[in-house]
């Protein structure tokens, strides 16, 4: 049995005339009868009663028939709300957003994606870049903002900015008016760190070790504008991205360059390799990839 025998029997039941439901289906006589046939013996009952001048539904046949429109308008509305998805109507996207990403970066094109798929529902979730990558492992999340590197054996990505890592530090500290500071000399400080599932943590301690110590970590929070004000009433220094240093207030912290070099904020784009990729999530980085100038093949 398959819709279309429905369609027929629905057709049949609606002009009481194999001729007629025929002439309005555009096939031939034999086939709809057939059709029908096929169907009463799949249910294991007579549907119709056949007469010279017409025919009646059973009563097996007024209750298949009540079903079988319930179907069949059911499977024009998927049919219906699929071509919506196809042609980006309709669908829903969940991306992984660090905060400091989301924030500086994404408001725009948020605005913009939902003015031109306001049918798409649009979920953000804010968690640092580790969790991101999880969330794109086990299908949870459908694109995501990380820092790079990643493993490109499992994600297929694109950069979109790199920035160095700067100190940022209380005004009367003593580094304070320094132009540039060794990251040995940090040795005695205590850091101020994003969480451990954010990938810039575990950037900076590996650094501060390479260096030959291990930082004294006081605090660690998911949310910078909290280290911010945790540096600004000198509870420690932290290290952060100079593209959020440049909006810190200058006269409540000061921000100072690292001489030697740290590994950069380096934030991509990335989405499961191999696995379907949406008309919702190939919209996204679409968008994204002409905001931030770069070209990008998408299938």
């Amino acid at each position: 049995m398959d819709v279309r025998h429905l369609t027929y029997f629905i057709e049949v039941a609606r002009h009481r005339s194999f001729t007629k439901a025929a002439r309005s289906l555009h096939i031939t006589q034999p086939s709809i009868s057939k059709m029908i046939k096929i169907l009463e013996d799949e249910l294991g009952t007579t549907l119709f009663y056949r007469s010279a001048k017409q025919i009646e539904l059973t009563d097996a046949g007024r209750a298949v028939l009540h079903q079988s429109q319930q179907i069949v308008t059911s499977f024009q509305n998927l049919t219906s709300e699929l071509a919506d998805v196809i042609n980006l109507k309709k669908g829903t996207l969940v991306i992984g957003l660090p905060p400091m990403v989301g924030a500086r970066f994404f408001p725009k094109i948020i605005a913009d994606y939902t003015r031109l798929y306001p049918q798409i529902s649009l979920s953000l979730i804010e968690v640092g870049s580790k969790k991101v990558e999880d969330g794109i492992e086990d299908g949870s999340l459908d694109i995501g903002m990380v820092a790079l590197p990643v493993n490109e054996n499992n994600f297929e990505m694109f950069p979109f900015v790199k920035k160095p890592l700067m100190l940022i530090v209380h005004p009367d500290h003593e580094l304070a008016n320094r132009s540039n500071v060794e990251l040995t000399e940090l040795k005695n400080e205590s850091f101020i760190l994003l969480r451990e599932d954010f990938t810039l943590h575990g950037r900076i301690v590996n650094r501060c070790i390479q260096s030959g110590f291990d930082p004294k970590i006081i605090c660690e929070s998911s949310q910078w504008d909290f280290i911010f004000e945790m540096v600004a009433i000198n509870l420690g220094i932290a290290i952060l991205p100079r593209t959020i240093c440049k909006e810190l207030d200058p006269a409540k912290i000061k921000t100072v360059s690292l001489a030697e070099p740290m590994v950069p904020w380096h934030l991509g784009m990335i989405w499961k390799k191999d696995r379907y990729l949406s008309f919702a999530s190939r919209s996204w980085l679409k968008l994204t990839s002409q905001y931030f100038g770069i070209k990008l093949d998408l299938p």
